[in-house]
């Protein structure tokens, strides 16, 4: 029986913000810019009127998802990752930040894009649900949920897989998968809503 840990809370997410500006190397990281590559080619050639990007850590991906959205929120629960992603996302006035901790905490827009992308496995099974729930009840009619998770091990709650496959799981009678990407560091699942 796998036994899984409680949700990544605040306090982790300082940590590693208090240890570098960009812990994750969004900006310099090959993997990163190839993933980000696949991610925008997962919209197709789709624009939408508004996007929705939770754990949107300093911008990078956000700055990308903008140029395809009339108005895009980014969103994080550390407040050094949303000053950074201000900076990067300056000269693109129809993006706007906010402090929240999702599931938790959600805002009441209605979207016709949400990116999770390398968020879920940071949550427990149960919070993965909930946010599942939130995604359903905020997704426009035809709107598109794009999950990108990293497949490699770690001491999250969850795998990237396991995160994934919880989600696409609570989804299933309303969400049907529009396309699959998987290579050996990460696994990008568009869905889109029935």
């Amino acid at each position: 029986m796998i036994v899984h840990r409680p949700s990544r809370g605040p306090a982790h997410f300082q940590r590693l913000y208090d240890a570098s500006s960009d812990p994750w190397q969004f900006r310099t990281s090959r993997y990163e810019q190839a993933k980000y590559h696949k991610t925008i080619e997962g919209l197709g050639d789709r624009k939408f009127r508004l996007g929705f990007e939770p754990g949107c850590s300093i911008g990078v991906l956000t700055r990308l998802l903008a140029v395809r959205c009339d108005a895009l929120l980014g969103v994080d629960v550390a407040q050094e990752a949303l000053t950074a992603a201000r900076m990067t996302c300056a000269d693109q006035p129809w993006v706007r930040f906010e402090q929240m901790q999702v599931p938790h905490e959600w805002p009441d827009d209605v979207f016709d894009l949400i990116v999770l992308s390398e968020v879920l496995y940071f949550l427990s099974p149960t919070d993965i649900i909930s946010m599942a729930d939130r995604t359903f009840a905020t997704l426009e009619p035809d709107g598109l949920v794009l999950l990108v998770n990293w497949r490699g091990r770690s001491g999250d709650p969850c795998t990237g897989d396991e995160a994934g496959r919880i989600f696409i799981e609570q989804t299933r009678g309303w969400l049907s998968s529009q396309a699959r990407h998987q290579e050996d560091g990460y696994r990008l699942d568009v869905l889109r809503r029935r």
